[in-house]
């Protein structure tokens, strides 16, 4: 009776060793303190108060309102490019408010 043989998968030059075997590697991680800050409600309330006070007090006209919001649900949709909504708002709300300016100096006279 035929005695079977042991094999042992041994490194030789037809075999070489598997990719990463033996390979230890390590690392540091460092993790570094970030303040994270503690906000209370009165804090917060009073932020928001003075917030408010640097708003302008005339609300911005509905005609205006529908305006800008048109022009950017164009841009949204695709219908124009931002870069175009963006000029087209500009130089709308520059013509306005040079408008404004001069009716209110003539006003004042």
């Amino acid at each position: 009776m035929a005695k079977p043989t042991e094999t042992t998968q041994q490194e030789t030059p037809e075999t070489p060793a598997r990719d990463g075997a033996g390979l230890h590697l390590h690392m540091r991680t460092l993790h570094p303190p970030v303040p994270i800050p503690y906000l209370t409600k009165e804090e917060v309330a009073n932020t928001a108060r003075v917030a408010t006070t640097q708003l302008p007090s005339k609300a911005a006209p509905a005609k205006d309102l529908v305006f800008y919001g048109g022009l950017g649900a164009l841009a949204v949709a695709g219908a124009l490019e931002w870069p175009v909504a963006l000029a087209i708002g500009g130089a709308t709300w520059l013509v306005r408010s040079g408008r404004k300016e001069k009716q209110d100096t003539d006003v004042q006279t």
